[in-house]
This record gives structure tokens, sequence and C-alpha cells, in this order.
């Protein structure tokens, strides 16, 4: 019996529907988190966040542009106080009395220019813990038919970076970095795209929405 070929999730009309379901169930979590888990974490990102954890959240943003997927992460300015240098999603702490999604939709206004009508929210991915900076993060996923007309911020974001959903998906874009920490080498798996580094949280994220996207439909 012949079987009908499987769309290219990054080309997938229907990508964002089929995840919006998905992400009703179970997730894989720190099973697919952990592949891009820095060597010397230790496992802290997926223990139960302290106390004192301050609670914060990212938008994933996919985008059609020329039919297929793409989305939006942002290199932060080397003077922030938290994870300056790094490619991260837009995303920033939970203000008193705000929900994570409306802290997620407004730092991707306040960053990248983005209207909150432009986009429909999908749901949560799984948590994910910083021990460095102490935030607990609560990573949504968002979509919006069209490339935005992006107006990043130049107070929060020193460059744009657009990632095709395709390089997100392709094996061949992990690489595994070999780190110096206190005259200690250690491995941070990672992606890397157009000379940009994607390791630590943002990647772990990433890694979920990738297995997601690459489940067979139900």
């Amino acid at each position: 019996m012949n079987s009908t070929p499987r769309i290219d999730p990054s080309h997938e009309p229907g990508l964002p529907q089929r995840l919006a379901g998905r992400l009703k169930r179970s997730l894989p979590g720190a099973a697919v988190q952990s592949l891009y888990q820095p060597q010397a974490a230790y496992g802290r990102h997926f223990g139960p966040p302290p106390a004192s954890a301050r609670p914060a959240a990212v938008l994933v943003l996919l985008y059609c542009d020329e039919g297929a997927w793409h989305l939006p992460l942002t290199l932060r300015p080397d003077y922030l106080a938290d994870h300056a240098g790094q490619i991260s999603l837009p995303g920033g702490a939970v203000e008193p009395g705000e929900s994570s999604e409306l802290a997620a939709i407004r730092e991707l206004n306040e960053e990248l220019g983005v209207d909150a009508r432009s986009i429909e929210l999908l749901g949560e991915l799984s948590p994910i813990y910083l021990f460095r900076s102490n935030y607990s993060i609560t990573p949504w996923l968002a979509v919006t038919r069209s490339r935005p007309n992006w107006q990043p911020n130049p107070a929060e974001v020193a460059e744009l970076v657009a990632l095709p959903l395709a390089v997100l998906l392709d094996p061949k874009t992990t690489t595994v970095e070999v780190w110096q920490d206190q005259g200690v080498a250690f491995q941070v798996p990672a992606l890397r795209y157009q000379g940009h580094v994607i390791w630590g949280a943002t990647a772990m994220i990433l890694a979920e929405l990738a297995a997601l996207a690459l489940e067979p439909p139900s």
C-alpha cells in the first residue's frame, strides 16, 4: 500500500495547529532539553526552582516567510546585566500582577515591536530554570502568518537573527563547543547559524520545539 509522503515541517502549512494540539498533552521536557544542556550544569536546569527564583517568560514566535517557517532570536547587547552577548528568545521578567503569557507578549513588543494583535498564542512549552541568573522561565509558543515588520529596540537588541525552522531541524546544525571556566574544560552542545552560537536555555527550549515539530501527526 502506498503511503503519502510527509510534508517537511518547515514548510507545513498546518504546523501551528498541529503543535497547538500537541501542547495539550504531556511534553518531553528534560528528555530532549538535556541534549543541549552544558556539561557543567549538572542537571540544575531541571530541578524544582528555589522559592527565591524570579518568574520570567519568553516567546517562541513562528512566522511564515516565502512559504517557510522561521522564528526570531535576538543577540543581547554586551552591557546588559543578565546573559549579555548571548543569543536569546524575546522575553524577560514577569512583572508583579502580570501573567507569564502577557509578559512574553509584552517583551516581544518591547524588544522587536511586534503588535500583540498580530499573533496567536498556541500554548506553553516545558519550563526551565536558569540557575545562574535565578530565573524560572515559562516559554510560550505563538504564530503569525507573515513576517512581522520588525522594529528592534537597540537598548535590548544588538541584532535580530531570523532562524529558519529548517535549520533548527537539521542535525548538521548541532555542534559541541569546548569552553573553559576557571581552568576547567567542559562541553557545550550548541547550534551554529550565521556565525552565532545558540546555546544554553535558548537551545534547550528550541530542542523541544524541534522534537515536537518532527513527531509524526497523530
